[in-house]
C-alpha cells in the first residue's frame, strides 16, 4: 500500500486529498480510494498553514515511510506459537445461531449466573470446535479453539465451568433451542421419529450416571444411554440422558410427555420407533393420550395364530418394483383388534384390545442379509459343537443347539437344532408394522417407519463425526454437557441441511466441507481461501450469495459469513 497527495481543481479552487493505493488480486489492477479529506487550499492558508501542498506532502511522505516500515517488520517477523491457517467451515451455523437469536438468551442466563466469560461465545465456539475437528476438551482448548477464526480470551477452567453449567441444565438448554427453532423455522411434530442409544466408557467402576447395562457395541463397560426426539423433517427437538442400566422403554413416554407439555404441543403425533419401544404400556399411552404410532414388531416372537397369518400363501400380496422392474418389497395389510397387556408398578396386569393396522412387508434384501446370518451363526455352532465347546461358549449361536446331559451325567453333550435354523430361515425377509393409523396407506405407512434410518444416520454423526464419546470427562455434569454440545452441533447441521440446503446435500457432504474450508491472512482485511474446489462449494456460494469459490476472500465476504461485525 502506498500513499500520495491527490490536487483536484474546481470552481471553488484546489482540493487537497490524501489518497490510499494498492494492488488487488481479484480485480488485477491498482484500487485507489480516499484515506483523509483535507480541504481546499484557500481555506487551509486561510487556517494559518502557509504552504497546505509542502505541509501534507510531509505527512503523505510520514506515512509511506511508516508503511515501509512495517512491510520490513513483516519480512523479519519470526514464526509464532499458532499457525496462520484460520478454519471457517463452521460459518453456516454461526449465522443459524444468529438467525435463532441465541446470544440474547445466553446473555440473559449470564447476567444472573454472574460468569467472568461470554457464556453465548463459549458455547457457541464449544459446539463449532466439536464440527470441525472433535478432540478431547483439553485438545480442544489447547489445539482447535485456537484456529478458530474469531478467538476468545478464556481459561481452560471457565471452559470446564462452562461445560458443567450447560450440562446441569441441559434439559432447559434443549427446550431453548426447540422454541427458537420453532419460531424461526417451524417444526412439524405431526409425526415424530424416537430411538436410543448408549456410550461406553473405559472405566472400571460404576458411578451414580454411567451404569454397566445392554450396550449397543456388546461391551461390558459402564454406560450412559441417550434418547433422542426428530420431528417429521429429522430436526432434533428433544433429548433425554439416563443411566445405562434404566431401560430405554419408559424414555420414550417420558420424553414425549414432557416435550407436549414444555412446548405446549396440543396437537396428535404420531410416534414411530424400533422394535425395542414396543411395548404394550407405551402403546396404550400414546392412545390414551391421543396419539398414534407406528413401530415394528418381531415376527418370531408373534403367538401362533398371528404366524399363520404371516405365513399363509395368500393371493392378496402386493408388489412395489423399483426403477428397473426388480422387485423392491412386498406387502399386504389387515385391520383387526389385538390384545396388549401390561404389568403396573402394584403389580396389577392390564388388558386392553386395540384396533390396529398391520402391514406385513418381505424383503428380496432383507431375506437375503438375514439368511446369510442365520446360517454364519449355524455353522458356528456346528463348529463348537464338534469342538465339544462349553455351554458359555456357544453365546447367541446356542438358540440352534439342543443341550442334554451324557449318559454318565456329567457333562452336557451338545446337537443342531435343524428345526430352530429352518424357522429362522423361513421367516427371513420378513417385517411386521403396527400402526394406529388405520386410514393410512400401506406404501406410507412402510415410508414413514423407514425414515427411522435419519434418526440412525444422526446417532452416526454424533457417534463418529462428533467423537460424542467424552473419555476423559468424569463429573456428570461435564458429561451431560459435552453430550448437549453434540446435540447442538447435530440439530445446527440439521437445520442447515433442510432449511438452507433444502436437502439437496447429504451429512458426508457438509461435514467434509466445514473441516476443509480454510484460510489464510495475506494482508489488511484480505485471506486466501485454502480449500479446494468442489460442486458443493459452488452450489453453497450461489444459495447464499457470497463467493466461497474465490481464491481470495475480502472483509466483505467475511462479514457476509457473519465472522466480522
Amino acid at each position: 500500500m502506498s500513499y500520495f497527495l491527490k490536487k483536484t481543481k474546481n470552481k471553488k479552487g484546489l482540493y487537497l486529498q490524501i489518497y490510499s493505493g494498492s494492488m488487488s488480486r481479484e480485480r488485477g489492477h491498482v484500487v485507489q480510494s480516499c484515506y483523509r479529506s483535507l480541504g481546499y487550499y484557500d481555506d487551509l492558508v486561510a487556517g494559518g498553514i502557509e504552504d497546505p501542498v509542502a505541509h501534507f506532502q510531509k505527512e503523505v511522505d510520514g506515512l509511506n515511510a511508516a508503511e515501509r516500515m512495517r512491510k520490513q517488520a513483516d519480512r523479519g517477523r519470526k514464526i509464532g506459537d499458532r499457525g496462520p491457517l484460520k478454519s471457517i467451515g463452521y460459518f453456516p451455523l454461526k449465522r443459524i445461531m444468529d438467525d435463532l437469536d441465541v446470544k440474547r438468551y445466553l446473555d440473559l442466563w449470564q447476567g444472573v449466573r454472574g460468569f467472568r466469560f461470554s457464556l453465548y461465545e463459549v458455547l457457541s465456539s464449544l459446539v463449532f470446535a466439536r464440527v470441525i475437528a472433535p478432540c478431547s476438551k483439553r485438545a480442544t482448548f489447547h489445539d482447535v479453539l485456537p484456529q478458530l477464526f474469531n478467538e476468545m480470551d478464556i481459561s481452560y477452567d471457565q471452559m470446564l465451568e462452562c461445560c458443567e453449567f450447560i450440562g446441569s441444565e441441559y434439559s432447559r438448554f434443549t427446550e431453548l433451542f426447540t422454541a427458537l427453532t420453532d419460531r424461526k423455522y417451524g417444526t412439524r411434530t405431526g409425526t415424530t421419529y424416537f430411538d436410543c442409544t448408549n456410550f461406553y466408557f473405559e472405566i472400571d467402576r460404576e458411578d451414580g450416571f454411567r451404569k454397566k447395562g445392554p450396550s449397543k457395541e456388546m461391551r461390558k463397560d459402564p454406560i450412559v444411554g441417550l434418547g433422542l426426539l426428530l420431528d417429521a423433517d429429522m430436526i432434533p427437538i428433544g433429548m433425554r440422558m439416563y443411566p445405562g442400566n434404566r431401560s430405554e422403554k419408559p424414555v420414550l413416554r417420558e420424553i414425549v410427555a414432557e416435550l407436549k407439555e414444555k412446548n405446549r404441543i396440543k396437537g396428535r403425533t404420531i410416534h414411530v420407533a424400533d422394535k425395542g419401544l414396543n411395548c404394550a404400556e407405551n402403546i396404550t399411552k400414546a392412545r390414551k393420550d391421543g396419539d398414534g404410532y407406528i413401530f415394528s414388531k418381531s415376527v418370531k416372537q408373534l403367538p401362533e395364530k398371528e404366524k399363520v397369518w404371516v405365513t399363509m400363501d395368500s393371493g392378496d400380496w402386493v408388489d412395489v418394483l423399483r426403477s428397473d422392474g426388480s422387485l423392491h418389497y412386498r406387502y399386504k395389510e389387515c385391520i383387526d383388534r389385538f390384545p396388549y397387556s401390561y404389568t403396573t408398578e402394584d403389580g396389577k396386569t392390564i388388558t386392553v384390545n386395540l384396533t390396529e393396522k398391520r402391514v406385513l412387508t418381505w424383503s428380496p434384501k432383507l431375506a437375503e442379509k438375514k439368511a446369510y446370518e442365520i446360517r454364519k451363526m449355524a455353522e458356528k455352532a456346528k463348529a463348537l459343537c464338534y469342538s465339544e465347546a462349553k455351554r458359555a461358549e456357544f453365546g447367541d449361536s446356542g438358540k440352534y443347539i439342543d443341550f442334554r446331559s451324557s449318559d454318565d451325567g456329567r457333562k452336557a453333550v451338545a446337537s443342531i437344532n435343524q428345526e430352530a435354523i429352518d424357522r429362522d430361515l423361513e421367516l427371513a425377509g420378513y417385517n411386521l408394522i403396527v400402526t394406529s393409523e388405520t386410514r393410512m396407506g400401506a406404501r406410507e405407512i412402510y415410508s414413514a417407519y423407514h425414515s427411522l434410518w435419519r434418526i440412525e444416520e444422526s446417532f452416526r454423526v454424533m457417534k463418529s463425526s462428533l467423537d460424542a464419546r467424552p473419555v476423559f470427562l468424569q463429573k456428570e455434569d461435564c458429561i451431560k454437557g459435552h453430550f448437549l454440545i453434540c446435540y447442538i452441533a447435530v440439530l445446527l447441521v440439521r437445520i442447515f441441511q433442510v432449511h438452507i440446503l433444502k436437502g439437496r446435500f447429504g451429512t458426508p457432504e457438509i461435514m467434509k466441507f466445514m473441516r476443509d474450508f480454510k484460510v489464510v491472512q495475506t494482508g489488511r482485511g484480505e485471506y486466501m481461501n485454502m480449500s479446494i474446489a468442489s460442486p458443493f462449494i459452488d452450489e453453497l456460494s450461489s444459495t447464499l450469495g457470497i463467493p466461497l469459490n474465490n481464491l481470495f476472500l475480502d472483509s466483505n465476504a467475511l462479514r457476509k459469513m457473519g465472522l466480522k461485525d
